[in-house]
C-alpha cells in the first residue's frame, strides 16, 4: 500500500512541477525533483546512485537560478535601462496575480515597456520589452526541459526492479 501512495505522491509532485513551469508561484523543477525521492524511498534507496541524485539536484538548482535571471538577461541583452528591468520584475509579479496563469508574461512585457518609456526611450522601448518577453519564455522552456528530464528519471525509477 505504501508503494502505491509514494508513487501517487510522486506523480502529483511531477504534475505540480510541470504546472510550476508556467505558474510562477509554484517552484516547478524543485517539486519535480522531490518526486524522485518518492521513488527512491519506495525502492529502498537503490534506484539512483548518489552521484545521480546530486547531479540532478545541482541541475534543478541551476535551472531554477537561471530561470530567475532570464528575464533580466533578456532585457539587458536588448538594451533595457534600470527602470525597464525593475518595472519588468514588478510587472511580472503584478501580472501573475492579476491575469493568472499567463499574466506574468504580459506583465513583464508591459512593465519593461513602461520602464523604458519612463526612461525616455520612446519608440526604442519595444526592443527591451521584447527582450524581457523572450527571456521569460526561455526560462519557461528551460524549466519544462528540466521537468521532462526529472520525469524520465522518475519513470525509470518506477519501472526499475
Amino acid at each position: 500500500m505504501g508503494s502505491v501512495l509514494l508513487i501517487a505522491l510522486g506523480i502529483l509532485l511531477l504534475l505540480a512541477g510541470f504546472a510550476g513551469c508556467i505558474l510562477p508561484m509554484l517552484p516547478g523543477p524543485p517539486l519535480a525533483y522531490l518526486a524522485l525521492f518518492c521513488v527512491t524511498i519506495d525502492r529502498g534507496w537503490a534506484v539512483y546512485t548518489t552521484l545521480e541524485i546530486v547531479l540532478l539536484g545541482a541541475f534543478t538548482a541551476a535551472v531554477t537560478a537561471v530561470d530567475t535571471l532570464m528575464p533580466v538577461l533578456g532585457a539587458r541583452k536588448y538594451g533595457a535601462s534600470k527602470a525597464g528591468v525593475w518595472l519588468s520584475v514588478a510587472g511580472l509579479v503584478v501580472g501573475m496575480f492579476v491575469l493568472p496563469p499567463f499574466g506574468f508574461l504580459l506583465g513583464a512585457f508591459v512593465g519593461a515597456l513602461l520602464g523604458e518609456l519612463l526612461a525616455g526611450k520612446g519608440r526604442g522601448s519595444i526592443r527591451p520589452a521584447w527582450g524581457v518577453f523572450v527571456g521569460t519564455l526561455l526560462g519557461v522552456g528551460l524549466k519544462l526541459a528540466c521537468c521532462a528530464v526529472l520525469a524520465w528519471y522518475f519513470a525509470k525509477g518506477v519501472w526499475w526492479r
